[in-house]
């Protein structure tokens, strides 16, 4: 039997209606409400699954009242169902707000875990350490979003966003101007007929959706950039030389050479000393 008064947060499949648990399918028709995000697209789940329990809206849109509404049926020892129109709820959703409500009022909230657009494409994209921070979908304007990528700039994790295909050009010369021409996985329609899923550089995928305008549900992971090695140790005794022969005075090349590579001037001195004494043998 079902709780009293429980919010259940239910992830349902991001494209393939295969994707939903037992656990989720048995909750949704046992709740007396379930709170979706757009009714129609969870009614078509609901009917290809038999399932008959009513519906209430909470979008972006939604007056306060219609959170309070929810809650007070909750309180009332109602079971409801959140869920969103794809995926878990609450990443990029209008859902948080109620649950952090349901839990002021000391309702119960249970997790009903299943399909994320996240998690699948970092599962795609094979991330060679694993860390990722995800960071739903980019600033829509233009300066906003250039502002946003400069901070990003020293982000050692990939780097996990949603996009609106209309968006996703901008987004692309954005992050190819601020960033470089970095590595960006992308994920596309993931688990429906068009699924595409793989890793290039930004200007590859600009010259593709130029080519192939970007349609469907997009899920990007933009990889940190590769570190590159520290420079091999400079030879203090050839920086002498090469300073010698531009001109520069032995004790001025010495002095130079010792502060570029980091030694005591003492040091490259006693060296510098040691090879004229030897090519003078």
């Amino acid at each position: 039997m079902v709780g009293t008064g429980t919010l259940y947060v239910v992830a349902t499949p991001i494209g393939n209606l295969e994707d939903i648990t037992l656990r989720a399918l048995r909750l949704l028709r046992e709740v007396q409400w379930i709170v979706a995000e757009d009714t129609r697209v969870t009614r078509k789940l609901l009917h290809h699954y038999d399932i008959h329990t009513p519906l209430l809206s909470l979008h972006e849109h939604s007056p306060p009242a219609r959170i309070e509404q929810i809650v007070q049926r909750l309180q009332a020892g109602e079971q409801v169902a959140l869920v969103t129109d794809a995926g878990t709820p609450t990443l990029s959703d209008p859902g948080s707000a109620l649950i952090r409500r349901a839990r002021e009022e000391g309702v119960t909230v249970v997790c009903v875990p299943g399909a994320s657009a996240v998690t699948a494409a970092v599962s795609l994209a094979a991330l060679p350490d694993g860390r990722f921070v995800f960071d739903g979908f980019p600033p829509r304007r233009a300066k906003e979003r250039r502002v946003y990528l400069q901070t990003l700039a020293g982000e050692r994790r990939a780097v996990v966003w949603f996009e609106a295909p209309h968006r996703l050009l901008d987004l692309l010369k954005d992050v190819q101007e601020v960033l470089g021409d970095r590595e960006l996985f992308v994920a596309r329609e993931l688990t429906k007929q068009f699924e595409e899923a793989r890793l290039a550089r930004v200007s590859e995928w600009r010259a593709h959706f130029q080519q192939f305008p970007p349609r469907g549900e997009f899920t990007l992971i933009l990889l940190p950039q590769a570190e590159q090695p520290p420079p091999p140790p400079q030879d203090p005794l050839a920086l002498v030389e090469q300073l010698l022969a531009q001109g520069r005075s032995e004790k001025e090349a010495l002095r130079e050479a010792a502060r570029a590579c980091g030694i005591p001037r003492r040091e490259v001195y006693a060296r510098w000393v040691e090879r004229k004494r030897s090519s003078t043998n």
